[in-house]
């Protein structure tokens, strides 16, 4: 039986991967992104079974609207990833807090808003599955990346959380940790520079191997 996907940050990386495998085993996906132009060229490739949506995973209303969309499309939503996020590279010194708050906004926060909107729908479902896409990061934290381990340290212990009350639903909760592989993820993230000689080992070292 084909099923209904909703994917955030679908544009590339992990998530593209993520709709053209779904797409690919004939199910239907409401792709949605910050830019979704993309992934225009799959629409005439995949037709009816792709919906896009514009979503900046911070915006509640604009959350509740996308998941409304594929609701309306193709009458229900059976896997819900979050995998919209990004992160960047410095030191604890070195990273600003708006950093931090833009960092934890983009990557927890926006998780949070996505799950909530979606949550409703799956309830009256009596089924789905949530994919909450953090990181080897939300394991063991990573130099370099204090505010990105934050926020998916964050996801781990919010989505435990929402495992145990969507099992009184019938709606199971995922938690994938990726480590590093090949995307457009490290050519996104933004590092002002190899940092103090104070933290090279570790964080020096953190922006040479993403930068190569």
């Amino acid at each position: 039986m084909s099923k209904t996907w909703f994917v955030s940050g679908a544009s590339r990386g992990l998530g593209r991967a993520n709709v053209e495998a779904a797409l690919a085993a004939g199910d239907r996906v409401l792709a949605s992104a910050r830019d979704p132009k993309p992934l225009e060229p799959s629409l005439a490739r995949f037709g009816e079974t792709l919906q896009l949506a514009s979503l900046d995973v911070t915006d509640e209303a604009a959350a509740h609207a996308a998941i409304g969309l594929a609701v309306k499309t193709f009458g229900g939503i059976d896997v819900v990833v979050n995998n919209a996020g990004y992160g960047d590279l410095g030191s604890v010194e070195d990273t600003s807090l708006d950093s931090f708050r833009q960092q934890i906004e983009a990557n927890l926060i926006g998780t949070i808003i996505v799950t909530k909107a979606a949550i409703p729908v799956l309830r009256r479902q009596g089924h789905g599955h949530i994919v909450q896409v953090s990181s080897v990061g939300g394991r063991i934290g990573a130099p370099a990346r204090a505010a990105y381990s934050a926020a998916k340290w964050g996801i781990e212990g919010f989505s435990e959380s929402l495992a145990r009350e969507m099992a009184l639903i019938g709606v199971r909760v995922t938690i994938v940790e990726p480590g590093g592989f090949r995307t457009g993820f490290a050519q996104a993230a933004h590092a002002t520079g190899e940092g103090r000689p104070e933290y090279d080992a570790v964080v020096g070292a953190a922006v040479r191997m993403q930068r190569d």
